[in-house]
């Protein structure tokens, strides 16, 4: 199987694939995320594996827009624990460090811990494990990296902080993407969706109370400004729901009041 992640060997992104498909798969490396959709639609990958938030540092906007601007679907969710590891050359230690070099989810992840540390520079890079490995390639001194257990394995790294993140229970959520749904195989309890309404007062309300009426919760709401129409707004929601058919009956009465509804996924909720 060939599977789209952001990043390299050793990333987040590659654990979450090898957990829900085994190490007998291959995978396309992107340093952004903007490359994995081409690669699905293209039929380079099979399907996608996509951060789109976390439990600190929250969601991932453009993520959401990659998915709706390149009509995928989200089939899959999964939640993994993040543990950060600061990491360097061996015979590094903490004081000798200048600069870390990593994401910048990673690193706003673990802003509280470099506090202690004001002499050392943050600067944002494109991936994790990434510089994990340029750090490795280039017998780089006086900088470190933030990355997974992993990571440390396989680019011959030390631990020089363990678990920096600023909160113990740190999460981010994956999505998986493919180019179509699998809603008629999967008992779905979970939709992910998009809408956009009227610029009046009250209109999300409206839409909130038809929600509930259906016994629709509301997990997630998110809205982003639409490019075109300064001052309005579409809105990203995930929905989860005991019976399909609820969630069937909302769609139905929220596109009477919505300019515009979109589905962006149904799929099984994963428990944390």
């Amino acid at each position: 199987m060939k599977i789209s992640i952001q990043g390299i060997k050793g990333s987040y992104h590659h654990e979450v694939a090898t957990k829900l498909f085994g190490n007998d798969i291959e995978l396309l490396e992107c340093l952004s995320f903007s490359e994995i959709p081409p690669q699905i639609i293209n039929d380079q990958s099979e399907l996608g594996v996509m951060a789109i938030e976390n439990s600190i540092a929250g969601a991932i906007l453009p993520n959401y827009n990659l998915i709706d601007e390149y009509n995928l679907f989200i089939t899959r969710e999964f939640y993994l624990p993040i543990q950060h590891q600061l990491m360097a050359l061996p015979g590094q230690q903490l004081a000798d460090i200048k600069e870390v070099w990593s994401h910048p989810m990673a690193l706003e992840q673990c802003r509280k811990f470099f506090r202690q540390f004001p002499h050392i520079k943050l600067i944002e890079e494109k991936d994790t494990a990434a510089m994990a490995k340029l750090i490795h390639d280039k017998q780089i001194k006086q900088v470190a990296a933030i990355a997974s257990k992993e990571a440390v394995k396989i680019y011959n790294l030390e631990i020089i902080a363990n678990d920096i993140q600023t909160h113990p229970h740190n999460y981010t959520r994956f999505v998986l993407l493919q180019t179509k749904g699998n809603e008629e195989s999967c008992p779905y309890t979970k939709a992910s969706v998009k809408f956009t309404l009227s610029h009046e007062t009250g209109s999300l309300a409206k839409v909130l109370s038809l929600f509930s009426k259906n016994r629709i919760n509301l997990t997630k709401i998110q809205s982003v400004p639409i490019i075109v129409k300064p001052w309005e707004y579409a809105f990203y929601a995930d929905l989860i729901f005991e019976n399909k058919n609820n969630f069937k009956q909302a769609e139905m009465e929220v596109q009477k009041l919505a300019h515009q509804w979109k589905i962006l996924g149904l799929y099984k909720q994963q428990e944390k």
